[in-house]
């Protein structure tokens, strides 16, 4: 039986002010009036039932989460005691659902990406949950065709064909340099890592136990305890102690095998606001508004956000973010935005957890 997890846990610093502790970024509805989250759910909606998604995230947020997808039974919405980066949460979905069908297969997607269109999607992942029926010891990632020589996600190199669009695993390479990058695209071997993966649950568990074998045997500890009173004593008494690491470190890289499934189509990670250029299209000079009121006046190439009706008006004044909350305004250049997670951490400094 095919199992799709959505991972839902990431704090979303880089869209602060909007993006906030007690609402993610994954929650916000301000890409194309949907969420993240919602959007992410709603593309697997017909490759696999909704009694079989689920969603890992904060223990915090898991009412929200819930609101946000009712149709999910609420046995299908695992929540973290705290964040343990994403071997973890994978690790742990995969043990719960191992005990409750040992020979299924699992997909693992994101909710802070925009993909299109979503008919490659759909047969990108459908072949990939047979690549993974059809080597049951491999782990499959799916790799995206690179658009640009971006330097800010991880490169998978393939190596030896196994079918129409499925290779072999030979180089994992993290944010590489600027040169780097640009020989990636330009020898066409390599794909942009999307953090997504297909896997039978026995094979992703078999390699955590062989590589991150601290957190395997705490892991199925808790997934042992999960569907018992006992559950959130085990969990506090565990998670917390495992080691935060992700799972390309932990695992993917250091795998038996691995499967790389190409997907040829528009894969945005909405990590920053300038992301938003890629996601909604802007006006004659290049501005984009997200938000009800925005007037600009000589103004070119700014990125407006704002949930209310406030109005915000530019004049002059070019390659700026503007985003405004109820409580708090960010406004920098948007060559600075990726400087957010240090700004967050120096408005915690000084103000606390107030603004966060």
């Amino acid at each position: 039986m095919r199992h799709a997890v959505i991972m839902a846990g990431g704090a979303g610093t880089r869209l602060w002010p909007l993006s906030r502790t007690a609402r993610p970024k994954q929650l916000l509805p301000i890409f194309g009036g949907k969420s993240l989250l919602r959007q992410s759910f709603d593309r697997l909606a017909s490759l696999v039932p909704a009694r079989q998604v689920y969603v890992i995230t904060g223990a915090a947020h898991v009412p929200l989460v819930a609101g946000e997808l009712p149709e999910l039974p609420p046995e299908n919405v695992f929540g973290e005691p705290t964040g343990r980066d994403t071997a973890n949460a994978v690790g742990l979905a995969a043990a719960i659902l191992h005990r409750r069908d040992p020979e299924g297969e699992m997909g693992i997607f994101t909710a802070d990406h925009v993909i299109n269109p979503i008919s490659v999607f759909h047969d990108t992942l459908d072949l990939a949950f047979k690549t993974a029926a059809d080597h049951p010891d491999a782990l499959v990632t799916l790799g995206i065709r690179p658009q640009s020589a971006h330097t800010g996600y991880g490169y998978i190199r393939r190596g030896e064909g196994r079918g129409d669009g499925v290779f072999e695993a030979v180089q994992f390479t993290e944010k590489p340099d600027v040169t780097s990058a640009m020989r990636y695209v330009s020898g066409g071997d390599y794909y942009w890592n999307s953090g997504m993966f297909t896997w039978r649950l026995d094979a992703i568990l078999a390699q955590l136990k062989k590589h991150l074998r601290g957190s395997y045997d705490g892991l199925l500890e808790c997934a042992r305890a999960w569907d018992t009173p006992n559950r959130r004593e085990t969990l506090e008494r565990i998670y917390p102690n495992l080691m935060r690491i992700s799972i390309d470190f932990a695992v993917m890289e250091r795998a038996d095998r691995v499967l790389v499934v190409e997907m040829n189509c528009q894969w945005i990670d909405v990590g920053s606001w300038t992301a938003l250029e890629q996601v909604v299209g802007g006006d004659s000079d290049g501005n984009v508004s997200v938000s009800p009121r925005a007037v600009h006046l000589g103004s070119r190439g700014n990125v407006i956000v704002s949930e209310d009706d406030h109005l915000i008006a530019t004049i002059g004044v070019d390659d700026l973010v503007i985003v405004r909350s109820n409580d708090a305004t960010l406004i920098c250049a948007k060559r600075d935005a990726q400087g957010l997670k240090e700004l967050v951490a120096r408005i915690r400094q000084q103000f606390g957890d107030q603004y966060l």
